[in-house]
């Protein structure tokens, strides 16, 4: 894979209605096929934030690896607006989406919120590399940066892996990027990845991690949780 291959991008629809890219290069979609946004809330929101919040104790720090066309961080504020803790979210994109093609993602509209489309534009506006603040209670770092690039500061509740599949980026599925997230995460903090490969889950085990292999939503049997003790 080149760097331009990952900039070839298609609008799809998928089986929920709702939008995803295609990657004609290396025949690779952003989300499952069955249903882009049904994936995303299950498998970050309903694993992933909905576990942690619980205890988040009015602050949750959550770590994107794979920010893509914003869907998780959209959903991740859809939940946060509607309970009460704030999030800090912190989202790493080696390959942004341009602002013209997110416009064209309908995510906002499968969404209850009248806020949705104005917070969906902004979070695909708002600078990188600087703090903006979406609403009373979520704030957005944007990293233009690759994960091997990036440095941690402050430890992390919640890790959101969602890289494209490790035949298309293997070098991001490895037990060296695997340790990396595991020392910026405090302890309790939970890993959630749509990947249930053997390979990453022995990269995930051999670092430390505790792992769940839990349901997966509509097209895949199972999904990867990792608990750092």
């Amino acid at each position: 894979m080149t760097n331009s291959d990952f900039f070839d991008r298609r609008l799809v629809a998928t089986g929920d209605g709702s939008h995803s890219l295609y990657l004609p290069a290396c025949n690779e979609h952003y989300h499952s096929s069955h249903g882009a946004l049904r994936e995303s809330q299950h498998i970050f929101i309903g694993c992933g934030y909905d576990e942690m919040a619980v205890n988040a104790g009015g602050r949750l720090r959550i770590l994107e690896v794979g920010f893509g066309t914003g869907l998780n961080a959209l959903l991740t504020w859809e939940r946060c607006d509607q309970g009460s803790s704030a999030v800090e979210y912190v989202a790493i994109e080696a390959f942004p989406v341009t602002v013209e093609l997110a416009s064209q993602l309908n995510y906002a509209s499968c969404l209850a919120s009248p806020a949705a489309q104005e917070i969906f534009a902004a979070m695909h506006q708002c600078s990188w590399g600087i703090w903006g603040h979406l609403g009373e209670n979520f704030s957005l770092l944007k990293l233009q940066t690759r994960i091997e690039d990036f440095e941690p500061v402050d430890p992390y509740d919640l890790v959101y892996f969602d890289a494209f599949s490790p035949p298309i980026q293997p070098e991001l599925w490895t037990r060296i990027i695997f340790d990396k997230l595991y020392r910026c995460m405090r302890p309790g903090a939970v890993l959630v990845t749509y990947c249930a490969k053997g390979e990453v889950k022995r990269n995930l085990k051999a670092g430390g991690f505790l792992l769940e292999s839990l349901p997966g939503p509509p097209g895949k049997r199972e999904i990867t949780r990792a608990r750092k003790p």
